[in-house]
């Protein structure tokens, strides 16, 4: 769960929402982690504890060739990928709390003048670097917890940091209910228009589950290879969907009720919604009471450090995991390979932003790029390949031993798993994947 709820459900999730059509988009979205997300963590799951290894070599071990050892690496390179562009928005929470500590949303919101937190937002991202600051000092407080190791690093930092995260959603959501623009953003967020489903909003809402549930990154599969004999796979994989989706939806709940509290500012703002427009709405929706304004602020960017931080260790531990095994090197000095390259591509995509916006491919900066390329290509292609893996390729014997703790129902629901991964996760992400690239015209 530490891995799966991060900044993809609180900051990327709201903005993916927002620009797809509200209540159409969490419609889709949802379908696609109950049939596709869920059945996937699964396999990976299975993957990564049949295999007992990380996910750079579990593909290549279980099948005993070596094209399949390509699909572990390139969720490896997917999650190291990741963790670079993930790191400067994980920066921009960390300053953004320490702004919030200091009061200076408050301050800023007595000059009368809404522009002046997009200024705010803009001065601090072309800033050449202070960004890098705040990205350099979050990929360290990552790389202290890997480098502790799994049960006294990774296991005991979420088991501290997640029911953190659930309290202050809660409080977080009571304070949105309580705005004026409440029933207009509950209506925006869960009312769907049908008319507006279309390939490009489903390819974005799958995108989105695999990326809020970290699949086809090589997490799931990592964690899993630590698993005990008696952890019960599938039940770990519905209680993650669950939780993942549930904070997500929080998350809707928090931030559409409060943008509709602020005349001018739109749903479809968005990265903005988080950055730019919260900032703004905590000063004017909570009844122009400073004190509240101050306590939700900060509650939301300590929430958004918390969940990002969780994520940002899961990514990290995929690739050290990779390196420490495969090579033959001590944890600790895979960690740092892992942090100081993160480090550098991180500082391209930060400058991307502000001094290097000017170096595009595809009309796309290197932070974009970043995360178009991961987001819609990458966990895409491993989330399909994976599918086929598990329900082709793997002994069926292998799956059906993982499945542990199922009683009678285990037979019923092997059958139902194998014939979702044989047949409808791959055939539903090939057709929206090559309806989203047009091809599926001209075939």
């Amino acid at each position: 769960a530490g891995s799966a709820v991060g900044l993809g459900n609180i900051w990327r999730f709201p903005t993916e929402a927002g620009n797809n059509g509200g209540g159409a988009f969490l419609l889709v979205y949802i379908l696609c982690v109950v049939l596709m997300g869920v059945p996937l963590m699964v396999a990976e799951f299975a993957v990564g504890r049949h295999s007992r290894a990380n996910t750079g070599s579990a593909f290549r071990i279980l099948s005993k060739r070596r094209s399949w050892g390509l699909l572990g690496k390139m969720e490896v390179l997917a999650a190291f990928l990741i963790l670079a562009y993930y790191s400067v928005v994980a920066g921009w929470t960390l300053y953004y709390a320490f702004q919030s500590l200091l009061n200076r949303f408050n301050v800023m919101a007595r000059q009368g003048d809404s522009s002046v937190f997009a200024d705010n937002f803009n001065s601090f991202v072309s800033d050449p670097w202070l960004p890098l600051l705040c990205l350099a000092a979050f990929l360290f407080a990552t790389h202290f917890v890997v480098v502790r190791g799994v049960k006294s690093g990774i296991e005991r930092s979420s088991k501290i940091l997640m029911p953190f995260l659930f309290l202050l959603m809660v409080v977080l959501v009571v304070c949105a209910l309580t705005t004026p623009g409440a029933a207009k953003g509950l209506e925006f967020f869960f009312t769907p228009d049908f008319s507006k489903i279309d390939s490009g909003v489903v390819m974005s809402a799958m995108a989105q589950a695999f990326y809020s549930l970290s699949l086809g990154m090589g997490c799931m599969c990592t964690y899993a290879s630590y698993f005990k004999r008696d952890a019960n796979i599938t039940k770990t994989a519905f209680t993650v969907g669950l939780m993942d989706m549930s904070v997500a939806v929080m998350a809707g709940i928090v931030i559409f009720p409060a943008v509709f509290s602020v005349p001018g500012l739109e749903p479809d703002a968005g990265p903005s919604l988080v950055f730019i427009a919260l900032p703004n709405v905590f000063q004017m929706a909570m009844g122009g009471i400073p004190a509240m304004a101050y306590v939700c602020s900060l509650a939301f960017y300590v929430l958004l450090v918390v969940a990002t931080l969780t994520s940002t260790i899961s990514l990290h531990e995929v690739v050290t995991a990779y390196l420490s095994e495969t090579r033959n090197m001590p944890r600790r000095r895979a960690a740092w390979y892992v942090t100081g390259g993160s480090l550098v591509l991180g500082i391209f995509c930060s400058l991307s932003l502000g001094v290097l916006s000017g170096m595009t491919v595809a009309g796309m900066t290197i932070f974009d790029l970043f995360d178009y390329v991961t987001a819609k290509i990458m966990l895409l292609a491993a989330g399909f390949l994976t599918s086929v893996f598990v329900g082709w390729v793997l002994k069926p014997h292998a799956l059906a031993n993982e499945l542990t703790n199922w009683g009678t129902l285990k037979l019923r629901c092997f059958s139902v798993l194998v014939f979702m991964l044989r047949y409808v996760v791959p055939l539903i992400i090939a057709g929206v994947f090559l309806d989203g690239l047009g091809l599926l015209n001209i075939l």
